[in-house]
């Protein structure tokens, strides 16, 4: 639609949403071409309808909705389907952003209702990047209608979205959120989305549908790089994967549909079997399959933790995040979350809680509560696919937790025990477990979701039930076909030299099938069982993650110090120094404060920024142009390092003393383009590097910015855009602000920029991402 309207002299920076109400004949007439070229469902004219989106142009998200569904309508042929086409709100969620998910929901739940009310036939979630946002768009479409739900997201050529999540990650929530079908669209063509599109139909047998772009525009004539006929070449590929539905995204014209029609004419679609379905879980950025023994760390837990209980009474939430971080770092793969105490309101604190430690590790997360309500409001804002521990074999908890499991498509562990108790013997806790994947298999819960505990009881009271914990858990796994769950550590209550107790056991429990034990991972010994466990049974590849591990480790310095409950583990790095970097690298903002300060008893201020604070954040920008971390990490890294700036700039301004601005950098999205997410990013991260950053918005005229440029003598302006219409702004904005301040440079970014471009519109650097803008600003400025 935006090509076709583009053609049609739509004007830079008109949202092409409002013709839908200006001009609905031609919406109409757009519509009816790509019918008459085969198409058979029609995505209406709805890009671009939020609050957020539509804020000062005078219309209603509503009113735009009802236009655009009716426009498209008046161009269907019977079997015709219209769908509301929902696309990002145009604002970064937390943790990233200041938009609360809920926030998201609310917007979502506005264009949705209107949808149905206005008549759609489906809703069409696309071109996202954040599997947050999704979740959000996703809930409002379940919640607020009757109408089937697609969604499509945009993957850059690595495998993953701009915000770093990976097509395994996308399959698994949106497969538990009960989406009627997943997709890809935009930002590649159709031959660098084939192998990403054959991954997704790997991992799910939902119906999977694909929207390319045909190619990139060239940013000197708009034209798009690859036509129709070498478009339907390229999407004749597809044949084989056994996809539902094909279409095409930015660039494709009612002749791509067509001759695409072609190439799938009487074709019947292939039946796919997905190969690669696992249990997993995940965060939006890090998939655990449990195709190995996988830890779950159980450390945020207050059950005889006085610290962590007066933390969660206080709301000390960075001693919390301390705990997910140096787990994260000893190797979990999972995080037990747990906040049951009799002092607190869990169903508050219990999703606070789980929104803080997603900011700080991309580790999974297990919702630990018998409170559904708590249970419901955390895997409500929840971003990923998450174990819920637990619901057992009595009636009132398998009635109340299990259908908001599967509302909220997460995992579950069933405990053995009902109403009776735990039972004696091995045979009994099978009869329970059994129970409980029926119950769950009924309600629509995947087998390969539902894990079993077996129950670790305390063998210095029921030594003889040790055995029959371990025959059980052998009896689920071969019987049942189930992974399997223990809380490791219980084994050892009441006993001396627990640790050695610990160790044992758990060997035994993974030789019977053991897949997920609750262990602290700070226990090295306990890890190493693990890791040579897996190395002896022939799953750890020629010993490549025992080596890994343990080259430079000798058993005699595997020993650590003991915690509050008397079990070994680990600490912080040692050194104020390297608490900084851990700290900033985690996002832990209350850490990096507390290392600045204790920095500056002994440094002074803009030592502590230029040894400490910058080197730390070039450690996360080399991490992020590496691809290990990402956005949703490096955004919250910059928040830490702000922290610490604001301790720095509080002192600076007690002594008299003038905080140093290392450069002033206008900052603008061009006129006629309001997008402005990636402007917002790099001014985060400039201003965490010491630049004084002008932000003078989006839609900014030339004479704004050249106005500016004078009045405070600017060396630098970095300027944005997103479409290839306001590209020509970009250019007639440097020219203008290089007739007034020759001297002035430019730093230029944007999706439809390339290198080439930017060189011939006169900018001096074409900056991919924020700190391809720092290293610029630093040349600039020289520092």
């Amino acid at each position: 639609m935006g090509t076709m309207l583009q053609a049609y002299g739509l004007e830079p920076g008109e949202p092409p949403a409002l013709l839908a109400v200006t001009n609905p004949e031609l919406i109409t007439s757009i519509h009816r071409q790509y019918v008459e070229a085969g198409a058979d469902i029609l995505y209406a004219n709805t890009f671009g309808t939020n609050r957020y989106k539509l804020e000062g142009y005078g219309y209603s998200p509503g009113q735009i909705i009802d236009s655009a569904i009716k426009a498209a309508r008046a161009a269907c042929k019977e079997d015709t389907l219209v769908a509301l086409d929902v696309d990002p709100l145009g604002e970064l969620l937390e943790p990233m952003g200041t938009l609360t998910f809920e926030e998201a929901y609310d917007a979502f739940c506005e264009v949705v209702k209107q949808g149905e009310a206005s008549g759609a036939d489906l809703i069409v979630i696309e071109t996202m990047t954040d599997l947050y946002e999704v979740k959000a768009a996703v809930l409002a479409a379940k919640e607020q209608t009757n109408l089937p739900v697609m969604v499509s997201m945009t993957f850059e050529e690595t495998g993953r979205t701009f915000t770093g999540t990976s097509i395994e990650c996308m399959t698994a929530v949106l497969e538990g959120l009960g989406v009627d079908a997943v997709g890809i669209n935009c930002s590649l063509g159709p031959v660098e989305i084939f192998p990403l599109a054959e991954k997704m139909c790997q991992l799910t047998d939902l119906p999977v549908f694909v929207k390319p772009n045909a190619g990139l525009p060239d940013p000197r004539t708009g034209a798009y790089t690859i036509g129709p006929e070498e478009f339907a070449r390229a999407m004749a590929e597809y044949r084989h994967l056994g996809i539902a539905m094909a279409g095409g995204c930015c660039g494709t014209t009612p002749d791509y549909i067509a001759r695409m029609k072609a190439v799938f004419a009487g074709m019947e679609r292939k039946q796919r079997t997905p190969s690669a379905r696992e249990s997993c879980v995940c965060s939006a950025t890090n998939c655990a399959a449990i195709d190995h023994v996988t830890v779950i760390g159980e450390r945020i837990n207050p059950t005889g933790k006085k610290r962590l209980k007066q933390a969660l009474i206080e709301e000390d939430y960075d001693y919390l995040l301390s705990q997910a971080v140096q787990q994260a770092d000893a190797g979990a793969q999972v995080l037990d979350v747990n906040v049951g105490i009799p002092d607190i309101e869990e169903a508050r604190v219990l999703p606070a809680v789980v929104k803080k430690i997603q900011a700080v590790t991309d580790l999974p997360l297990q919702i630990d509560s018998s409170d559904p309500a708590a249970i419901e409001a955390a895997l409500r804002v929840y971003n990923g696919k998450a174990i819920v521990n637990s619901v057992n074999g009595e009636e009132k908890s398998l009635s109340s937790i299990l259908p908001v499991v599967k509302k909220y498509g997460a995992a579950v562990v069933g405990l053995t025990l009902d109403e009776n108790g735990i039972p004696s013997k091995a045979e009994d806790r099978l009869a329970i477990a059994g129970r409980i994947l029926k119950r769950a298999m009924d309600l629509g819960i995947p087998k390969k979701d539902v894990f079993i505990d077996c129950l670790t009881l305390t063998a210095s009271a029921q030594q003889a039930e040790v055995k029959e914990t371990l025959k059980a858990v052998r009896m689920v796994k071969e019987e049942l076909g189930l992974h399997t769950v223990l809380g490791v550590s219980n084994i050892s209550f009441g006993l001396p030299c627990r640790p050695l107790v610990n160790r044992t056991f758990l060997a035994l429990a993974m030789e019977n099938g053991l897949d997920l034990p609750i262990i602290n991972p700070n226990d090295e010994d306990m890890m190493g069982t693990i890791f040579a466990f897996e190395m002896l049974h022939n799953r750890d590849e020629n010993a490549q993650n025992f080596i890994e591990r343990y080259r430079d480790v000798s058993l005699g310095t595997m020993t650590r110090g003991n915690d509050d409950s008397g079990t070994p583990s680990g600490g912080k790095p040692e050194g104020t120094e390297n608490e900084l970097f851990h700290a900033l690298e985690k996002g832990m903002k209350g850490e990096t404060v507390h290392a600045v300060q204790k920095l500056l008893e002994t440094k002074d201020e803009m030592a502590v920024v230029n040894d400490y604070l910058i080197p730390a954040l070039d450690k996360v920008g080399q991490g992020f142009e590496k691809g290990t971390i990402f956005l949703p990490q490096m955004m919250q890294a910059a928040t830490a390092a702000q922290g610490g700036f604001e301790v720095i700039k509080e002192r600076l301004a007690a002594s008299g003393k003038a905080g140093v601005s290392k450069g002033q950098v206008v900052i603008a999205t061009v006129k006629g383009d309001i997008h402005d997410i990636g402007k917002n990013i790099v001014k985060v991260i400039m201003e965490n590097y010491g630049f004084e950053m002008i932000d003078l918005g989006r839609d900014v005229p030339a004479e704004t910015i050249v106005n500016t440029v004078v009045e405070k003598n600017i060396q630098l302006v970095g300027l944005s855009a997103l479409m290839t219409t306001t590209l020509k702004s970009m250019e007639e904005t440097i020219a203008a602000v290089r007739a007034a301040a020759p001297d002035c440079k430019f730093l230029v970014g944007g999706a439809v920029l390339t290198p080439d471009y930017a060189e011939k519109i006169g900018a001096d650097y074409y900056c991919k991402d924020a700190m391809k803008s720092v290293e610029a600003a630093k040349e600039v400025f020289g520092v």
